[in-house]
């Protein structure tokens, strides 16, 4: 019976860390609740990072476009441009430079697989 009893404070001190530790989490998490605002803030936050991310790519293919007025030959330019327009969703505004890149590179058949791509796409949006 003495190592009964002996266990029995050491329980009841486990058993009290582990009520207090289980309250402090639940307050914790709780408090959390209540100071964080809710997604409207985190909603007007990926608004602005998209409108960014529009401005720095419509940047770039402005940048694109002048180098291709001194050097319209430039495969890096075209690339750069019809990426940046394609990831502008300008399906019509990436077929110029994709053009240009077949007819620079006709034995690139990556270039004329995504230029096809492109302008299926580009008919699906136009019928809608």
């Amino acid at each position: 019976m003495t190592q009964s009893t002996a266990q029995k404070p050491i329980y009841k001190v486990f058993m009290l860390i582990s009520g207090f530790a289980f309250l402090g989490s639940t307050l914790f998490g709780a408090i959390g609740l209540f100071t964080n605002p809710p997604n409207q803030a985190t909603d007007a936050t990926a608004a602005t990072q998209s409108q960014d991310a529009r401005q720095q790519l419509q940047k770039q293919a402005q940048g694109y476009e002048a180098v291709l007025q001194r050097e319209p030959n430039n495969q890096v330019a075209l690339q750069g441009l019809a990426d940046a327009r394609l990831q502008m969703n300008d399906l019509k505004g990436a077929i110029g430079p994709l053009e240009k890149l077949v007819k620079l590179n006709p034995d690139r058949d990556d270039f004329k697989t995504l230029l096809a791509q492109v302008k299926q796409q580009a008919g699906k949006v136009e019928k809608k």
